[in-house]
């Protein structure tokens, strides 16, 4: 892959590459989508939420359950 080196001015063009944009040609063309590496220090994990006695009791006893396929089939109808 080639690789073209931004400088100091480009990067203060391209909104410090700081989110994803198109470089269109002088005809507003769109010739590219542009979507910034990720640096995974820019992050910090996350835990789940924390359940209550209550909430975790309630939901072993729930007699309710989906198979994958239910639970796809309602995906897919979400707008």
């Amino acid at each position: 892959m080639n690789q073209v080196i931004v400088d100091a001015a480009l990067r203060s063009k391209l909104h410090d590459l700081s989110r994803p944009f198109d470089l269109c040609d002088e005809a507003g063309k769109v010739v590219a989508h542009v979507i910034p590496a990720l640096n995974p220090d820019d992050w910090e994990p996350t835990s789940p939420p924390e359940l209550s006695p209550e909430e975790l009791r309630r939901r072993k006893e729930s007699k309710k359950w989906y198979t994958s396929v239910e639970v796809l089939k309602h995906l897919e109808s979400l707008p």
